[in-house]
Parts: C-alpha cells; structure tokens; sequence
C-alpha cells in the first residue's frame, strides 16, 4: 500500500494535475506500464499486485486511480457469499485507510461528506479535499458481473471556463 501513498505525495505537488504527468510520476516511481495507451499516454500501469489507471474526462478532469484490493465474486449470485465478500471489502477498507490518515498527506486533508452520486457508487467509502482536489477511498462493484474492489482515487476537477 506504500506505493500508493508514495503516488499520491508526488500527485500532490503536481499543478495541475494533467494525465502526462501523472504517467510520467508513474513511470518515475517505478511502476510497469500495461501497454493501454490514450492520446499517447500510458494510462494503465501495476506495482506491488496494485493497478493504477490515469483517466482524462473530455470537461478537462483529470482522475488518477488504484485498485488497491481485488476480488471475483462467487459466481453462483449467493447473496451470503456477496455479502461476505463486501465484508471482506470493507475490513480492507479499514486496514488500507490508516496509511493516508497517518502519512505526509495528513496536514492536507479535510474531511468531506460523500455526495450523492458516491453513495450510490460505493457500499463503503472516505473522501477528503486535498488541496483543490477530491481524495475518495471506498469499496465498489460497479456491475453484478465484475470484481469488488478497494479503489482510491484522486480527482482533479475540470478547468474553470474562462
């Protein structure tokens, strides 16, 4: 979980946050790029088991995310075993938070309330303000089919129109 913290203290300093910047701090910490290139920059790289994606919205938003836990879901639908998994989700949930709460990061976060949109995207989540940006780390499943997932994500908002 160390080279996740370790991003998101070079991201920090990094204004504004572009997608070229962020690949180039990935690159720079040491993490392997997956070969999925957009607009000439790698946008998905591993470390450590952790993946990390670099998303550029069309508004000019700038996300750059890590799934820093990851598991399948039983493929029978059980709802005990769903349940269970989100469980697990969130106990991972619990033990990765710590390392933000208590790392350089500290001093520049504050505290923010999920908005509405994030509680209906995560079973469990955190979000701070980080400068002028949105740290979130939360547990998610984005479709009945797909993985739960311990995600973090810091966002840049778009560019105030001139």
């Amino acid at each position: 979980m160390a080279a996740v913290t370790a991003m998101l203290e070079e991201l920090r300093d990094m204004v504004p946050l572009t997608a070229e910047g962020a690949a180039g701090r990935f690159a720079v910490q040491e993490w392997t790029p997956e070969g999925k290139s957009r607009d000439g920059v790698e946008t998905s790289w591993h470390k450590d088991g952790i993946r990390g994606w670099i998303q550029k919205f069309r508004s000019g938003a700038v996300r750059v995310s890590f799934a820093v836990w990851i598991r399948d879901v039983d493929e029978s639908g059980c709802f005990d075993a769903l349940d269970a998994v989100y469980e697990q989700g969130e106990q991972a949930l619990a033990t990765f938070l710590p390392g933000i709460e208590h790392s350089p990061l500290t001093g520049h976060l504050a505290e923010a309330e999920l908005t509405a949109t994030d509680k209906d995207e995560f079973i469990a989540a955190r979000e701070w303000t980080l400068d002028e940006r949105v740290l979130t780390a939360g547990v998610v499943q984005q479709d009945t089919d797909l993985p739960v997932m311990v995600v973090v994500a810091l966002e840049e908002p778009a560019p105030a129109s001139a």
